[in-house]
């Protein structure tokens, strides 16, 4: 590793005395937003990190910790921010694998990973992909647009020119129910090709570098 390709942390600017020297650490995936963990980071820590450009922190039992360095899930520092009282740093990191030793991704678990609301409405997009056929339930909306193909790309083109509509009378609510309808229905036709949000959110992120 080469170090950070973004501005370098100041070190002199974090309060280490008040959490008798170290500061807390919110880990969070640069791509989808999601809080991954909150650990603890000395200045030592925090030194590696600005040196290798991967997470290290503090822990009270094993010392000084390079993240992943045994299980592979280490996590790539994108940038490194302080708080206002320079107490806590958030480290939006791309992470290689789960941030949490149970093996999930996240340590606060699924609603963590559903924590924006498009977030939360792929997450059940996908969940209702997934019990599509099981049980005695009539399918949802969502499993019927899944199912049907034409009627999906229907309600897609709908959709979009309700929302040009919308937008060429200049009604402002209206357009913004639209984009919802629209993101809702794209965000099905995405999982129906095999798709997901996570894979919008890495075009962003490449055409956002």
């Amino acid at each position: 590793m080469t170090g950070l390709s973004v501005p370098a942390l100041d070190l002199d600017a974090l309060d280490f005395t008040k959490g008798g020297g170290l500061v807390t650490v919110v880990a969070q995936d640069a791509q989808s937003g999601a809080v991954l963990m909150v650990a603890h980071a000395d200045r030592e820590a925090l030194e590696y990190t600005l040196r290798t450009g991967e997470m290290h922190y503090r822990s009270r039992s094993r010392g000084l910790w390079h993240k992943g360095a045994t299980s592979g899930n280490v996590q790539r520092v994108v940038s490194l921010a302080t708080d206002c009282d320079g107490d806590a740093v958030l480290a939006r990191i791309a992470p290689a694998g789960p941030a949490c030793h149970t093996g999930a991704t996240s340590c606060f678990g699924e609603a963590a990973l559903a924590a924006d609301a498009i977030g939360a409405v792929d997450a059940t997009i996908a969940q209702r992909q997934a019990t599509t056929g099981h049980g005695d339930t009539p399918p949802s909306h969502t499993q019927r647009l899944l199912a049907d193909r034409n009627l999906r790309l229907k309600k897609l083109g709908e959709e979009a020119v309700e929302l040009a509509t919308a937008c060429v009378d200049g009604d402002a609510a209206r357009a913004a129910e639209e984009v919802a309808d629209l993101v809702y229905h794209a965000l099905v036709a995405l999982r129906a090709t095999g798709g997901t949000l996570d894979d919008v959110r890495r075009v962003l992120a490449a055409r956002a570098r």
